[in-house]
């Protein structure tokens, strides 16, 4: 019988959930939508049925739990402390004893993002790296640090937040700043930005679609701004930090085409002091990124690995 750690990446519209073996292999996964308008108990039950669906029909054995969620969360309690208004009933929820209570093995949480990161250098893009920001570019810009081969969210848990670092002009931000990465390389801002330029109302995926056209001369700059900001904040990471290993993930790194020339060009024209040059590489799990470093993290919690 197969021991396994299962990832679940509860998102604001759909779960994500993956049994994996010792090696972080996928044995097995499902996505079902997430309840996120009926509360913490309605949203952690879905992740539970879609884990005891793939146990029940992969007849293997679970050893334990991580979960990657979005929000602010207390890793170490194991609880969500701040979400956003698209969720109700999750800040404040104890996510990792609801687990345990109805499943029977440890279970542990991360934020979406650092879990994230756990999946890239555990088996990802940047599997092996000691040094590693991960960024990811979704509805918002989240970003987490990897030093010295493991996860650094500092003494508040919020390290390696780039997305929310001023410098970036004066627009307002969805968390109340401004001027914030957030502002010109999320979907959300691609969106914004394309329709301050031409009174069109696009996706960002739509955005993407009308500049890889190469027709639509507004969605090309809107593209641009975005991939020259995301590189103008690794220059900022690599000075502070001497960190010059990137992995960029989230939905609007399926556009890394319409990036990476941009972030290219500007990592050419202002290159950290160090002269160490920059690796820039984008996600390779896909969606399954989060719930894989979330079954990373439970492996590494337990200590001894999983075993077949």
């Amino acid at each position: 019988m197969t021991h396994t750690v299962a990832g679940v990446d509860i998102g604001g519209t759909t779960t994500q959930v993956a049994l994996c073996e010792e090696d972080l292999t996928v044995v097995d996964r499902l996505e079902v939508p997430t309840p996120a308008a009926a509360g913490g108990t309605a949203m952690v039950g879905a992740a539970l049925d879609a884990v005891r669906l793939l146990l029940d029909r992969t007849g293997a054995t679970l050893l334990g739990v991580g979960v990657g969620a979005a929000g602010v969360v207390d890793a170490r309690a194991g609880r969500v402390l701040v979400a956003s208004d698209s969720f109700r009933g999750w800040a404040g929820f104890a996510v990792t004893a609801a687990v345990e209570e109805a499943l029977g093995v440890p279970a542990f949480l991360d934020n979406d993002v650092n879990a994230f990161l756990r999946g890239e250098t555990a088996v990802g893009a940047v599997a092996g790296e000691p040094q590693v920001l991960g960024m990811t570019l979704g509805t918002g810009v989240g970003g987490a640090l990897w030093l010295d081969g493991a996860l650094y969210d500092g003494p508040h848990g919020a390290a390696g937040e780039i997305g929310h670092v001023p410098g970036f002009g004066d627009l307002p931000c969805t968390c109340g700043g401004r001027g914030h990465l957030e502002t010109l390389a999320s979907g959300r801002a691609i969106e914004a930005r394309y329709g301050q330029r031409t009174g069109r109302s696009l996706s960002a995926r739509g955005v993407a679609e009308a500049a890889a056209g190469a027709d639509d001369p507004e969605a090309l700059a809107v593209y641009e701004g975005a991939g020259a900001a995301v590189a103008r904040a690794l220059l900022m990471t690599a000075g502070l930090l001497d960190v010059t290993t990137f992995v960029v993930g989230g939905g609007v790194s399926r556009s890394w085409s319409l990036l990476e020339p941009a972030i290219q060009r500007t990592l050419t024209a202002e290159p950290p002091v160090s002269g160490h040059p920059v690796r820039v590489l984008p996600a390779l799990l896909g969606q399954d990124s989060v719930a894989i470093g979330a079954a990373a993290r439970a492996r590494a919690e337990l200590g001894t690995g999983v075993r077949h």
